[in-house]
């Protein structure tokens, strides 16, 4: 709620992308808990889990583009559209938050122009679930009882990165995954 109410223009939730910092926070909860289980049964498939999350984030981001194509076709202008259609293919191979990193800020005054913008966290996201089932997948198969010390030292390293990279290249520390992992393997960690 607080970044949809930040994003209708509420001023007192000036503060509401940390909703989008919360919801990474629960992401990695879930996602750690899931595969953790099924680690446990013996039932963790990486091909199933891959195609679940597919089967989740698939539907919803088919719709929001279908809704959207209409209106960039009949209102924006050529050069426009062509961005409109980057977007469009940066979101469909899970790079939107490269995509917009390199060309725009998204507190930038033309952000609200930009109707997929928003996908960036949904990119970030996507780049989790590819790497992080492969990560624990290695850490149980070699150390398991060092998975929860590998996760704590990954998160710190983020957290460490994130922290400077907000002085050094803030737009990059807000879009890209390594400043943003210390959020999910917050998650994973509470997991």
């Amino acid at each position: 709620m607080p970044v949809i109410l930040f994003h209708a223009g509420f001023s007192f939730f000036s503060g509401g992308f940390i909703g989008v910092d919360v919801f990474f926070v629960i992401s990695g909860f879930l996602i750690t808990s899931i595969i953790l289980e099924e680690m446990r049964n013996g039932t963790f498939s990486l091909a199933a889990f891959y195609e679940r999350r597919a089967r989740r984030l698939l539907p919803a981001l088919f719709l929001v583009i279908l809704c959207c194509l209409p209106f960039a076709w009949f209102w924006v202008m050529p050069e426009e559209f062509r961005a409109f259609s980057d977007s469009l293919i940066a979101t469909s191979l899970s790079g939107a938050n490269f995509l917009f990193w390199f060309k725009s800020g998204y507190f930038a005054p033309e952000a609200g122009e930009v109707p997929l913008l928003h996908l960036w966290s949904l990119a970030v996201e996507e780049q989790y679930y590819m790497f992080f089932p492969l990560l624990v997948m290695f850490m149980c198969k070699r150390q398991r009882n060092w998975l929860f010390a590998a996760l704590v030292v990954i998160a710190c390293a983020s957290l460490a990165y994130s922290e400077w990279a907000s002085r050094a290249f803030p737009s990059a520390n807000f879009y890209l995954l390594p400043s943003r992992a210390w959020e999910f393997l917050v998650g994973s960690i509470c997991s």
